[in-house]
């Protein structure tokens, strides 16, 4: 009997995975599509922006940067409201604010309204990527999540291939009924978040016992396999709310997912800037900008479906990151060279994106339920805040000159950091969970 049970079982398995997948992935990849392309379209808008308003590369890399200030200030309760109220409503919420700061950015007038615009529109945005995160767990067991989770998070990179030629093109409608270029890229860029929030309300089901578009063996085999997950977390602490943020393991997350961030909003916010240092035309820029975004949605999907098929997540996101490194300092050394300048932010980009979607499966290994929905929000918050920290360098250390190289190395630093925080990491996990083995045996 169990020899009919397994291959019955496996193909239930396959058919209610795929019928989840192809109802949330392909519209939570378009919400992060939206989110994604108004937080980096300022990239493009800088293009002829900071000359209008008056913003130097030292106030353009703090604008930028100032976004996940407001972020990190309501990331964690954001993600424990979402827990409680349900994704349908709380990211429906997020994404008609964020939309209507996002077409606020178009009357932008100088360095302080673009300092609190980009602020309010990082407060509005707080909770949506890591409520998704969170959100995925609900739908899938432990060994489908980094490849789904991959293929939401490769809206970002899609957002940047697709985004940079469309916000290029968007630039040239300078003088159309008075608006400059950049005032209409915030207007038709920002437009679409309301509509979705508004869409979302109706189309996100909360939770799997809610699915009617699911059969009820599919049901039924999805919660025996999510409770088998929950249930696989020994740690009696892994439901606390407070142990949780106070556990080593978050902050080692948080500190690894720093240089990601600093390396992912470096290219989104800069790359536009430096590819036009180069003397491309702004339409060019837009297409050569494409280049490193199309490397790292192939390499970040192929990637995770190799961590997903050996079940192994921290070599896999430490060695990521290390690509990314060596696509700092590739980029950094390229001179006036085209072809090494976009060869190395295309390492950067893969190095990066392929690092957070096995990163972003720790946390549900570790904590469940409020504990869960708290530590990514933390993790997320604080380690966003490279998303401050990589622009700003750029922008601080650029100065006069128009070179980009120290601030490059600076943030391929951050990504050796984040490798190593990774590697130990797995080391003391591995030294603990023998430990506890020697322990049973004693016992």
């Amino acid at each position: 009997m169990s020899d009919t049970a397994t291959p019955t079982s496996s193909l239930l398995e396959q058919r209610a995975i795929r019928k989840i997948t192809w109802r949330l992935i392909p519209f939570l990849m378009l919400l992060y599509f939206v989110a994604f392309l108004d937080r980096i379209n300022i990239g493009f808008a800088a293009l002829t922006m900071n000359k209008e308003i008056g913003l130097t590369s030292q106030m353009f890399g703090l604008g930028a940067g100032i976004f996940f200030l407001g972020y990190f200030l309501f990331e964690v309760p954001s993600t424990v409201i979402l827990h409680n109220v349900g994704a349908r409503f709380w990211i429906g919420r997020v994404m008609i604010t964020w939309g209507l700061v996002s077409v606020a950015m178009a009357f932008t007038r100088g360095p302080i309204s673009f300092y609190v615009l980009r602020f309010l529109l990082g407060l509005a945005e707080a909770g949506f990527f890591p409520g998704i995160i969170l959100y995925l767990s609900y739908w899938f067991p432990a060994n489908h999540r980094s490849a789904v989770t991959a293929m939401f998070m490769a809206a970002a990179p899609v957002a940047g291939f697709i985004g940079s030629p469309v916000s290029g093109a968007l630039l040239q409608l300078d003088g159309l009924l008075g608006l400059r270029g950049w005032q209409w890229l915030f207007l038709l860029e920002g437009v679409p978040a309301v509509a979705l929030g508004f869409i979302t309300f109706r189309f996100l089901t909360d939770r799997p016992a809610d699915a009617v578009w699911l059969s009820a063996d599919e049901r039924d085999w999805l919660s025996s396999a999510i409770h088998e997950d929950q249930s696989g977390i020994k740690d009696p602490h892994s439901r606390s709310v407070w142990r949780a943020l106070a556990d080593w393991k978050v902050a080692a997350l948080s500190l690894a997912y720093f240089g990601t961030s600093a390396g992912l909003y470096t290219i989104g916010f800069w790359a536009p800037l430096i590819i036009k240092g180069l003397g491309f035309s702004v339409f060019h820029v837009g297409l050569l900008v494409a280049i490193p975004n199309l490397v790292a949605v192939v390499g970040m999907i192929l990637w995770s479906r190799n961590s997903d098929r050996t079940g192994e997540r921290y070599w896999h996101a430490a060695l990521a990151c290390l690509i990314g490194a060596i696509g700092m300092a590739v980029a950094a050394r390229s001179g006036s060279s085209a072809f090494f300048a976009i060869a190395g932010l295309s390492l950067t980009a893969f190095g990066v994106s392929a690092a957070k979607p096995p990163l972003w499966c720790l946390p549900t290994i570790f904590f469940s339920g409020t504990a869960a929905a708290a530590s990514i929000g933390l993790i997320n918050s604080l380690g966003t805040l490279g998303g401050f920290a990589g622009p700003y360098m750029i922008g601080s250390t650029e100065g006069t000159s128009g070179h980009f190289t120290r601030g490059l190395y600076l943030v391929g630093g951050t990504l050796i950091v984040s490798a190593i925080t990774i590697v130990i990491m797995r080391l003391v996990e591995h030294h603990q969970t023998n430990q506890l083995h020697r322990t049973r045996k004693a016992l």
